[in-house]
């Protein structure tokens, strides 16, 4: 108990400096008020007389009304600014009583005040957080009768436990034994919260952040601008001057939790460690392989924790490092804390999509879940049929003819030929085709500029791609034509040049192929902004609900995929569809790579390497095997979206 103790005590000294620097700014902004009451009463006691004293009263009078007026100002901005909270699903007690109990009983061997509520996180960690503000919630029952607040204080006299946060992974990937011990330090933490100088200093810290948050907001009124920027800068400067002693006075918090935490379930909580890393690799893993290319499809999977155990599942089957973790499945998972797991596992997954990918809210018809069952048909082909006619239309927009010959359909259907064959590079050192702006590329081959895309007909810039016609404007590098909207020079530019850069080391076809992919799904992206809240509607509306859609994603799983990146998805996407229209294919869904072929039930070769080499090198030989060697036929017709 003396680590504890002395944790304790530094974080308590650590909250005194944070409100010691609280006071000393409120001692500033009543200085010169308190020269000013000092200089009036002064001639009533028969001194402080004479004219340089009547000049000094009429200039500090009115200095000190304004600091006075701006203190209040600022005080009221800081009192009244909703700070921020995590986004979670909140999980009542009718919900998971069981779960309820088990944290009540941890709180009681800890002997630490209990949580006060419970929510989930779709993330793999746990932390307390504070929602006492008036703004975070309803009012309390006694409230809601005809006369508001009456026989009632206007503030809290007794104190508020934090809400503990459960990363929802964690309840579904845990035994509830893994779990109550991971659990342990977290909730120890309410003991050092309920002290009330550490509360005063957090909500302190706290409402100078909301306040930086406040004034930082869009406003078009010049006079709120202006005042809220003086707001912002107050702010700022008492957050830097008490943000290292804040730092500290966590860290006391934590240290003295954790050492409180040390006489429960500790060599339990040795072993849960370990799931908590293994829970997080294979979380990512799902969010970025498996839910993100639904996501981008309009579909959001309505059972992401559940598929967190399949992927750790199949990953400790394939990985010896992992085998001893499929072993504790026999052992009751923690999601059995919940009344209706389902329910909770669908919320938390549409969290995740809001979250991560900047998804609507709410369920619609361009918005709906997938079940993992359904995954295969209404994502993996979907999602590789639409790429295949995405490719298709671009190799229209830019001129190149079907597939001829004596194999080509006759009614000349889209095939994998067509493609194959123009970006194969069969000589490297011939002559652009005519009507071609070559120049040398830094790896011995040429590079085609993008106004006249790849020679065999003129690019259409950004519009509609439905044809070979004029250009929209004018195109540099190898970037894609100008598109609708605002120009923005240094940022394209910018954009222009990293295109460029990612495209060097392709072939001239190829980098021009990729920059019109990357310009058509930029075009069929753009904005179709979900309604964000107007002011009146912020005044009605649930405040939890009303996030800014301009801020989501929050968390973005990966960066914008560059042209190279696109190009190779959508000719793997090409392969596949072939693979399915003529060799009896079918798509699948591997629980840690994401979409995948199947032929006869069985993962088919990793095909990236032969399409990079179709890609950089103009080399088809390498793909075209692969394809032989399946019993694909890329001459066939395919079906697209």
């Amino acid at each position: 108990m003396g680590v504890e103790a002395g944790a304790q005590a530094a974080a308590r000294y650590r909250a005194l400096v944070v409100l010691r620097i609280r006071s000393r700014a409120l001692a500033v902004a009543l200085l010169p008020a308190a020269v000013a009451v000092i200089l009036l009463a002064g001639p009533a006691t028969g001194r402080l007389t004479g004219p340089g004293w009547d000049a000094a009263r009429w200039a500090l009078t009115p200095v000190a009304v304004l600091v006075l007026l701006a203190a209040a100002g600022v005080a009221l901005v800081v009192a009244r600014a909703r700070p921020a909270i995590s986004p979670t699903v909140p999980i009542t007690e009718e919900a998971a009583p069981d779960l309820y109990r088990m944290v009540r009983d941890l709180a009681d061997r800890l002997d630490v005040p209990a949580p006060s509520a419970i929510a989930l996180t779709p993330d793999c960690d746990s932390w307390l957080e504070d929602r006492t503000h008036r703004a975070h919630g309803p009012p309390p029952a006694e409230e809601h009768d005809d006369i508001a607040g009456a026989g009632t204080y206007p503030h809290r006299r007794h104190p508020v436990s934090p809400v503990l946060v459960i990363g929802s992974p964690f309840l579904w990937w845990m035994r509830v034994g893994e779990l109550r011990a991971v659990l342990a330090p977290v909730v120890a933490g309410t003991g050092p919260s309920a002290h009330p100088d550490i509360a005063a200093a957090r909500r302190f810290v706290r409402g100078l952040d909301a306040a930086v948050a406040v004034a930082s907001g869009p406003r078009r009124d010049p006079v709120s601008r202006a005042v809220l920027a003086g707001v912002g800068w107050v702010a700022r400067l008492l957050l830097r001057s008490c943000r290292g002693h804040a730092a500290e006075m966590e860290r006391g918090v934590a240290a003295a939790a954790a050492e409180r935490a040390q006489a429960v379930d500790y060599g339990l909580r040795i072993v849960a460690q370990e799931q908590v890393g293994l829970a997080y690799a294979g979380w990512d893993r799902l969010l970025t392989r498996v839910a993100l290319p639904a996501w981008r499809m309009g579909r959001w999977p309505s059972r992401l924790d559940a598929g967190v155990v399949a992927a750790l599942t199949e990953l400790s089957r394939r990985d010896r490092l992992a085998e001893g973790f499929a072993s504790r499945l026999g052992e009751r998972p923690a999601c059995d804390l919940l009344e209706e797991p389902g329910a909770v596992d669908e919320a938390a997954s549409l969290l995740a999509a809001r979250l991560f990918h900047g998804g609507p809210a709410w369920p619609g018809p361009d918005w709906s879940p997938v079940a993992w069952s359904e995954y295969p048909e209404e994502v993996v082909d979907r999602k590789w049929r639409l790429d295949a006619a995405r490719l298709h239309r671009v190799l229209d927009a830019l001129g190149v003819r079907p597939l001829t010959g004596p194999t080509a359909p006759a009614t000349g259907a889209p095939t994998l030929a067509r493609v194959l064959d123009h970006l194969t590079d069969t000589t490297p050192d011939s002559p652009a085709v005519p009507g071609d702006d070559a120049t040398p590329r830094t790896d011995g081959t040429t590079r085609t500029d993008s106004t006249t895309a790849t020679g065999l007909g003129p690019a259409t810039g950004a519009g509609p791609a439905t044809g070979a016609g004029p250009a929209t404007g004018p195109a540099t590098g190898a970037g894609p034509a100008t598109g609708p909207g605002p120009a923005h020079p240094t940022s394209s530019s910018s954009a222009a040049d990293d295109e460029e850069e990612d495209l060097s080391g392709t072939t001239a076809r190829s980098a021009a192929l990729a920059a019109r992919l990357s310009a058509e799904l930029s075009r069929e992206e753009s904005p179709t902004p979900h309604p964000s809240p107007t002011a009146s509607d912020a005044t009605t509306a649930d405040p939890a609900a009303l996030w800014d859609d301009r801020t989501l994603p929050l968390f973005p799983l990966q960066p914008p995929r560059t042209a190279r990146d696109l190009l190779a998805d959508h000719l793997t996407a090409m392969v596949c569809c072939a693979a399915m229209d003529t060799a009896g294919a079918t798509p699948g869904l591997d629980w840690l790579d994401g979409p995948t072929l199947l032929l006869d039930g069985a993962r088919t070769p990793d095909l990236a390497p032969k399409v990079l080499a179709l890609i950089e090198d103009g080399d088809a030989t390498p793909l075209r095997a692969w394809l032989a060697d399946l019993g694909i036929r890329p001459e066939k017709p395919v079906r697209l979206a």
